[in-house]
């Protein structure tokens, strides 16, 4: 006796993750810091934005990015 083929699932493709986007208030949450310095940090390039408008935003993995950075660099 011979079975047939498995049947071939079409799955749909992932969909892609939404991207987090932070407040400049949120920011200084997380990181225990004043406007002022996180403003500095943005300005310095240490930290990675995009505006909106005229609204900035801060990608959630720009934040962990610097984070690991800071921290690779503390171990040094």
């Amino acid at each position: 006796m011979v079975l047939p083929p498995p049947a071939v699932l079409h799955a749909e493709p992932a969909p892609a993750p939404a991207l987090d986007l932070l407040t400049v208030p949120q920011v200084m949450t997380r990181l225990q810091l004043g406007r002022s310095a996180v403003y500095d940090l943005l300005r310095s390039g240490q930290l990675a934005s995009i505006t909106l408008g005229r609204a900035r935003r801060i990608p959630t993995h720009a934040l962990t990015d610097f984070i690991r950075t800071r921290l690779e660099q503390e171990a040094v």
